[in-house]
């Protein structure tokens, strides 16, 4: 490579910059129209774009749904052949073209305009047909596209996708959208398991769940905890009510004494003053219960939602393989 690529890749940079500081000067009252407007649809918002447009609109769609907006991307060629049957009279319309006479689109408005559909518009050119034709146009005006030959759309696609995902926040601010709402709409993230898995959700429970009578034998108490893979076991009473908790540490405790393990009760070694946790917590307070502690804890006994009878087990691997 006989070129220095660095200030090549300074001036996309720069020049990408300008354009939204221009685009940026020019924010007037047709954005607050415009969010207003897709704030009061009853529908939802059908965005659409041909081309690198196309992909922007595309990835506004996606992110206008994800932040609480209902919204569609719509290619405009599948319009013509069909899919403008998805548009119905409570829609908005949103078009991203840098040209503003995008064919395709073009072709679309008739429809819109009998449907009385309304158009908001992202466009470089003010004077367009889909300027003319919009009921509101955002005007994102390119001195200079990035590309050498001013000719791949990558200045122009950034402003689209920057005054895209301006409207979409001013929305996500207005409806007050929340982050429990976020993470409901996003149940794979990490922030979404944080604000919606509970306990029971990720717990050992039924016949995985490690417990044994206080009065068992040890025997019986290390086959619970070999047997099930939980590297501790709930100790019960008779009613299933926690009484205690014996884990792998409280065994070696036992062992380097020197002792007979089998010639002690199980009440003798376990831990009578266990840290619980109840059914319907959050999982996220499970981890900060094992961690946020002078001497963290791998494994937690799982209480009923009232009163004290164990339901399950969780250890932390549980919470780490979950992405907690």
């Amino acid at each position: 490579m006989s070129i220095n690529v660095l200030p090549e890749i300074d001036q996309v940079f720069q020049i990408e910059i300008e354009t939204l500081t221009k685009v940026r000067a020019l924010v007037n009252d047709d954005y607050t129209k415009a969010v207003e407007l897709l704030f009061a649809c009853s529908g939802k918002v059908v965005i659409s774009g041909a081309g690198k447009s196309g992909h922007i609109a595309h990835k506004v769609a996606s992110t206008m749904v994800s932040t609480g907006t209902p919204a569609i991307f719509m290619h405009p060629s599948d319009g013509m052949h069909g899919d403008v049957g998805i548009i119905q009279k409570e829609d908005v319309f949103l078009a991203i073209s840098k040209s503003g006479e995008t064919e395709e689109l073009l072709n679309l408005l008739p429809y819109l305009k009998k449907s009385a559909i309304p158009v908001i518009s992202i466009t470089a050119s003010s004077d367009s047909t889909l300027v003319k034709s919009s009921t509101v146009a955002l005007y994102t005006p390119v001195d200079e596209e990035a590309c050498p030959l001013n000719l791949a759309p990558t200045s122009s696609s950034t402003a689209a996708l920057v005054v895209g995902d301006a409207l979409a926040v001013a929305l996500m601010k207005i409806r007050n959208f929340k982050r429990e709402e976020f993470a409901l709409l996003h149940p794979g993230g990490q922030l979404g398991k944080r604000l919606t898995m509970t306990v029971a959700d990720i717990m050992q429970s039924g016949k995985s769940n490690p417990v044994v009578n206080v009065s068992d034998t040890i025997q019986n108490m290390l086959y619970e905890i070999t047997g099930k893979l939980s590297g501790a076991v709930s100790v019960v009473d008779d009613e299933g009510k926690l009484l205690g908790l014996v884990t792998d540490h409280d065994i070696r405790v036992v062992l380097e004494q020197g002792k007979d393990l089998f010639s002690v009760g199980i009440a003798d070694i376990m831990n009578a003053n266990p840290t619980y946790i109840r059914l319907d917590a959050m999982a996220i307070e499970a981890l900060d219960l094992m961690e946020k502690r002078e001497a963290p804890i791998m494994v937690l006994p799982v209480l009923e939602q009232h009163g004290s009878k164990v339901v399950g087990i969780v250890h932390l691997h549980h919470l780490v393989s979950q992405g907690l």
